[in-house]
């Protein structure tokens, strides 16, 4: 029994084939969208590549631009066929390549598909990413003299200040590393010397911040150095006043907004998919219609149309038997050239005669 047969009328067809052609020029400007979105992820995230560890979440914004070309060119291409179907000389020439063309809209349906699940499962590659890269990154904050790092403090601090946000995951990253620059420390002084001396890496470690980390909204002036250092300052706790330093990581922040921007396109890539996938059902429907009419040159007699020729389970069973098919051909195939190569390898016995 077919799947989803449907009567159809020349009046039914028309209209079938006038809201498929309107439904693939929709498709072609959603297209275009996915790919609008895939080139601003892209863009985003090359804003913020010297904090990220390596390229994989590139993936997804690559993805995202490859599907909008697919979907532009694929529908453009079923709404010139949806179009010359109200033509039965036109549509004639299309009848050869609608099976394969329709093959291969169900292999982009899937890749679709695939794509949208994978803006929604990328954050767990994403926050690796960032917390890598974010580390390596406040390592070069000091180096502003050192070609090709040199810009590496304004890039963080301007990070810090955007997303309001401190360290990788958190302000405390900052007394791990060696911050300021040697050319500002004054090596005469022996609060310097201490510093560096009771470090094994021989690096001059404080507890305190970058002034980006400064939280502007807070009536208190920063206390960005000593921020451990409870006497160094008036009326002031260290465990039990909030600080007005930003608490959260910039690896959160950042993990945040990646995250809330691909879940974002993730449901509107979903949304382009259940959209393709009736724009493919209803092309699959004229196909079937017009293919069944019994009399063609009467355009106006009726015809039914269908999804599936068979039900769901027969058309499996038919699928996997012809791969069967072809996996026993190909294995006796194989067979027939090995007994070729063995009869080759004999040589013939030759008797003399004296």
């Amino acid at each position: 029994m077919a799947l989803l047969k449907v009567k159809f009328n020349q009046k039914k067809r028309v209209k079938l084939a006038q809201g498929l052609w309107l439904m693939n020029w929709f498709s072609v400007f959603a297209g275009i969208l996915v790919f609008s979105m895939g080139l601003f992820l892209k863009i985003e995230l090359r804003k913020r590549s010297e904090v990220m560890d390596n390229s994989e979440s590139h993936f997804v914004p690559n993805s995202l631009i490859l599907m909008g070309v697919l979907s532009c060119a694929f529908n453009g291409f079923a709404g010139k066929i949806c179009y010359d179907s109200l033509d039965p000389a036109k549509f004639a020439k299309w009848k050869p390549v609608l099976k394969p063309y329709l093959a291969l809209c169900f292999l982009f349906n899937i890749l679709i598909f695939f794509v949208a699940l994978i803006c929604f499962l990328m954050r767990g590659s994403l926050d690796s990413t960032l917390a890598q890269g974010l580390k390596n990154s406040m390592k070069f904050y000091r180096d502003t003299d050192t070609p090709g790092r040199c810009f590496m403090k304004k890039t963080i601090d301007m990070l810090q200040i955007e997303f309001k946000c401190c360290g990788n995951n958190g302000f405390k990253d900052w007394f791990e590393i060696q911050w300021i620059s040697n050319r500002y420390l004054d090596f005469s002084s022996k609060e310097v010397k201490d510093r560096i001396k009771s470090n094994v890496d021989g690096r001059y470690l404080v507890d305190g911040v970058p002034f980006s980390c400064c939280n502007p909204s807070s009536p208190r002036p920063c206390i960005q150095y000593q921020v451990t250092n409870n006497s160094a300052h008036y009326s002031y706790d260290y465990q039990t006043e909030e600080l007005n330093l930003w608490r959260r990581g910039c690896r959160e922040a950042l993990l945040h907004y990646y995250s809330g921007m691909m879940s974002s396109m993730g449901a509107v890539v979903l949304l382009v998919w259940i959209f393709e996938m009736s724009v493919m059902v209803g092309l699959r429907l004229l196909h079937t219609s017009l293919e069944s009419i019994a009399n063609p040159e009467d355009p106006e007699c009726e015809s039914e149309g269908w999804v599936l020729e068979n039900s769901l389970k027969d058309t499996l069973k038919s699928a996997l038997e012809s791969l069967k098919k072809i996996g026993k051909f190909n294995q006796v195939q194989a067979e027939g050239e090995g007994a070729e190569g063995e009869e080759g390898g004999k040589t013939p016995a030759i008797t003399t005669v004296s």
